[in-house]
C-alpha cells in the first residue's frame, strides 16, 4: 500500500476564501516592509565589514572549544568554520571571521594577537596563516550587488514567463516571487537572524523553487484553457491546481525532509541558509496556489489561442500520487 499525502482525486475550491488568503498575504507583505524599515536586518560580516583569519593546527579542530575560548573577548559576531586545505592535507585549517569593531575599519592588531593567544590555550600549535580585512566600502558594494542579483533574477523570470506563456501569467509569477522574498526578509527582520551572503544565495534558490511550482500549475492551466474553452477561468484554475496538487505536495514535503535534517544536524555554519530555504519552500508552495493564481484570476487571460494543445508540456508527472 502506497503512502498518499493527498487523495487521488480532489475537487477543493481554492478560491472560496480568496479574499481572505490574498488579503492576508498583502497584509503580511506590508508588515514585512514595516519590520524591515523599523528593525532592519542583522547583517553579518559580509555586509558590515570585518576580518577573516585563516588558522592551521596540528590537532583536530574543535569548533565549540574555539568559540568558547573567543567568547570572553567580547568581539561580537564571530564565525568559525573548519575548511579543507588540499595544499596541506596534514594540517587542520579553520576560517575565523570577526566583525569590524565600532569605529574601526578592521580588527586591530592587538585584537588579532588576543585571538591568537585565546586559541593557543585550546591548542598551542595554532598558527595564523592569513589575516584579511573587509572594510565598510566593500561591504556596501556587496549589499548593492546582492540587491541587483535578486532584482535581475526576478526581471529574468518576468521576461521568461511572458515569452513562455502570456503577460498575465508573468505578472502572477513575479507577484508570487516578490511575495516570497519580502516575507522571508520580514521574518529575518523580526527574528534578527544573521543576514549574510549565504542568505542571498538562499533567496535566489527560493526564486527558482517557487517559480518551478508556479510554472507547473500555469502549464496545466494553459492546457485546460484550451481543453475546456467554455469553462469559467476560476473553474479552470481550480481544476488545474487540484490536478497538480499531488505533485506539489510531494515535492514540498520531500524537500522539507532534507532541509529539516540539515537544520538539525548541519551545525551553525549553514543554519541560517537552511532556515531561509525552509521558509522559502513553505511560503513558495503557498504563493503558487494562493497568490500567483489569484493574480491571474484578477487579470484574466485570453481564450482564443490558435496554437495546438501540446500533449507533452512538461507536466506528465503532475498526477503522481503523493
Amino acid at each position: 500500500m502506497r503512502l498518499k499525502l493527498v487523495p487521488e482525486e480532489t475537487s477543493w475550491d481554492f478560491f472560496k476564501l480568496s479574499k481572505v488568503t490574498f488579503g492576508a498575504s498583502m497584509l503580511a507583505m506590508v508588515a514585512s516592509v514595516i519590520l524591515f524599515f523599523v528593525m532592519g536586518l542583522n547583517f553579518g560580516i559580509d555586509f558590515r565589514g570585518g576580518t577573516t583569519i585563516r588558522t592551521s593546527a596540528e590537532q583536530s579542530v574543535d569548533v565549540g572549544a574555539y568559540r568558547d575560548a573567543l567568547s570572553p573577548l567580547g568581539l561580537g559576531d564571530i564565525s568559525i568554520t573548519e575548511v579543507f586545505d588540499p595544499t596541506k592535507p596534514d594540517q587542520n585549517v579553520t576560517q575565523i571571521r570577526i566583525e569590524a569593531q565600532q569605529g574601526d575599519e578592521s580588527v586591530a592588531g592587538e585584537t588579532v594577537n588576543a585571538v591568537k593567544s585565546a586559541l593557543q590555550t585550546v591548542d598551542p600549535s595554532v598558527d595564523f596563516q592569513e589575516v584579511t580585512s573587509v572594510g565598510p566600502k566593500v561591504s556596501g558594494e556587496l549589499i548593492q550587488t546582492a540587491v541587483l542579483a535578486v532584482v535581475a533574477a526576478i526581471f529574468t523570470v518576468l521576461v521568461y514567463i511572458w515569452l513562455r506563456f502570456e503577460w498575465q501569467f508573468s505578472v502572477g509569477a513575479v507577484a508570487a516571487l516578490v511575495h516570497d522574498i519580502v516575507l522571508t526578509i520580514g521574518i529575518f527582520s523580526l527574528l534578527q537572524i544573521k543576514f549574510d551572503l549565504a542568505i542571498i544565495a538562499a533567496l535566489l534558490t527560493i526564486v527558482g523553487y517557487s517559480l518551478n511550482d508556479t510554472v507547473v500549475v500555469f502549464d496545466r492551466v494553459r492546457e485546460n484553457l484550451r481543453r475546456y474553452k467554455k469553462l469559467e477561468l476560476k473553474d479552470v484554475l481550480n481544476l488545474s491546481i487540484n490536478e497538480t496538487l499531488s505533485r506539489t505536495v510531494m515535492t514540498s514535503v520531500t524537500t522539507l525532509l532534507a532541509l529539516i535534517a540539515l537544520i538539525v544536524l548541519g551545525g551553525d555554519v549553514i543554519r541560517g541558509f537552511v532556515f531561509a530555504m525552509i521558509l522559502g519552500v513553505v511560503i513558495g508552495t503557498y504563493s503558487s496556489v494562493f497568490v500567483a493564481s489569484n493574480v491571474l484570476l484578477m487579470l484574466g487571460v485570453k481564450r482564443d489561442w490558435s496554437r495546438p494543445d501540446p500533449n507533452a508540456a512538461g507536466t506528465q508527472f503532475a498526477d503522481v500520487d503523493a
